[in-house]
């Protein structure tokens, strides 16, 4: 099964990257599988509390994507599944895609603002040529209906 590839983060973008996803799995008999990661700098200030700052940190992603998890389930038969990893994400990103034959697609939520469309969205285009996937762009602020006329 070809699974499509979203990193969740707390970006606004990430909705219409998920969203994305998730109904182009639904149109396509894919599947989705969500990245979320964790930079190993927000533990090392606090040694002696790294562990209960990970659980924290890993209860917070799984809420979060419980929350799209649900929606994917309950409008488009969709059961994605949850990856953590620590790490630099355009590092993790990489390893993911290449330690999983089905991922056939990596969906990335462009930002809106003056500063540009986001690290990973400028780090992955700039790779693109030698990526083992494609990559589909979302634009952070196209809406809900045209989001689904295209998928």
């Amino acid at each position: 099964m070809r699974k499509f590839l979203v990193v969740l983060d707390d970006s606004r973008e990430c909705l219409n990257a998920m969203r994305f996803a998730a109904l182009r799995a639904a149109h396509t008999g894919g599947g989705v599988t969500i990245l979320s990661i964790v930079s190993p700098d927000e533990f090392q200030t606090w040694m002696g509390v790294a562990d209960l700052m990970r659980a924290e940190a890993r209860e917070r992603i799984e809420a979060h994507f419980e929350v799209f998890a649900k929606w994917m389930r309950d409008k488009q038969g969709v059961n994605p599944e949850l990856v953590i990893r620590e790490g630099d994400p355009l590092a993790e990103i990489l390893a993911l895609i290449n330690e999983d034959s089905e991922i056939g697609v990596l969906v990335l939520g462009a930002g809106t603002d003056k500063a540009g469309p986001g690290p990973l969205v400028t780090a992955l285009s700039r790779a693109s040529g030698s990526l083992p996937v494609p990559i589909t762009i979302v634009p952070g602020d196209m809406a809900k209906d045209r989001l689904e006329s295209i998928t």
